[in-house]
């Protein structure tokens, strides 16, 4: 049996079209300045964006943590931002410790930042202060935010001073979920990071994407964190292909669509409802731990990630089929059936 993996959307390889243009791609240093394809890259996000100008880095976290560094400095300002942000749950607390920011954390429903608890959390004129927004939201079920969404936090933190970082990690999942283009999204944000490895499938890489001014200074932390890199185009050629890409995330929110409906129809499963749902699946057990039933699963060929005490969560990507949608249906049945083998 071979095993469907659901754990994320970072598990995708190139295909042979993103090999082929990396192995073709014009390549300068980048620590000079002169990657043509990197600069191709860079000017293409930022047009996609709506924004002045954007920055490539190896990785989202290192985007989120120069938003982080751009906006607070080192002082200790304060990050306003959701509980169950991927900043507080997943980037090993570099905004705390390299940037010694103090975090304060609020409600998230579906991912939202309500502007009377955004307002209620603001310190005041006194000190830097950065609002954070996520979008799509990972914990909050993959829900998709809309421009209007977005812009009722922002408008709250920017009325108190804040300035405000969007986390749009999967934002072309958002978009494609909310009918917005990048750049409507974009818009209530100072800056904003985008992923090129998660649905859009390359194999490394992401942007920081903001004014020119914020850019070039988002240009000298990354050389202070180590993220510069050299003939960088072979990674960029694998993005702009990515980019290009980013309309078939459809499908793969269509595909996630009937594996949910799919899981819902076993007996002691609950699938968490989002609003406006995108790749991602959460399956919850109520009274079951989630390695249990991660386990359950990877013995019957689905490979899943728990995420909370009851909670696994599956993420579907443009390397799954149709037959696997229905293979993982089949099999969680098996082993998920109150009567199934091992542990209830």
């Amino acid at each position: 049996m071979t095993p469907v993996d659901l754990r994320s959307d970072t598990r995708t390889v190139p295909d042979d079209a993103m090999r082929k243009a990396m192995s073709v791609a014009a390549v300068g240093d980048d620590s000079y300045g002169d990657d043509p394809t990197v600069a191709e890259l860079e000017e293409t996000a930022a047009g996609l964006l709506g924004t002045d100008a954007a920055v490539f880095t190896p990785s989202t976290t290192m985007s989120n943590l120069l938003a982080v560094l751009l906006w607070l400095g080192t002082d200790g300002g304060v990050l306003v931002v959701g509980r169950r942000a991927h900043v507080v749950t997943l980037e090993n607390d570099g905004a705390r410790r390299l940037a010694r920011a103090h975090l304060v954390t609020l409600a998230d429903p579906a991912g939202h930042l309500s502007p009377a608890d955004v307002t209620a959390a603001l310190p005041g004129p006194a000190g830097r202060t950065l609002l954070w927004l996520e979008n799509t939201a990972n914990l909050a079920g993959g829900h998709a935010q809309t421009p209007a969404e977005l812009a009722t936090s922002a408008r709250a933190g920017r009325a108190g001073g804040a300035r405000v970082h969007l986390d749009g990690a999967r934002l072309t999942n958002a978009a494609v979920a909310t009918g917005s283009s990048l750049a409507d999204l974009a818009a209530p944000a100072d800056t904003v990071a985008l992923s090129l490895s998660k649905g859009l499938g390359a194999p490394a890489g992401a942007l920081l994407a903001g004014p020119a001014s914020a850019i070039a200074e988002a240009r000298e932390l990354r050389q202070m964190l180590g993220g510069t890199m050299h003939q960088a185009g072979v990674l960029a050629a694998a993005g702009l292909v990515a980019l290009g890409r980013r309309h078939e995330l459809a499908r793969d929110h269509e595909r996630a669509d009937r594996l949910r409906e799919g899981l819902g129809g076993i007996d002691g499963v609950d699938v968490v409802e989002v609003d406006r749902p995108t790749n991602m699946v959460f399956l919850r057990r109520v009274g079951t731990p989630a390695e249990v039933t991660a386990t359950r699963l990877a013995e019957n060929g689905v490979l899943v990630l728990p995420v909370g005490d009851d909670t696994v969560r599956l993420v579907v990507h443009r390397q799954h089929t149709d037959d696997d949608i229905e293979a993982v249906t089949v099999r969680a049945a098996l082993a998920l059936r109150p009567n199934g083998r091992g542990p209830a």
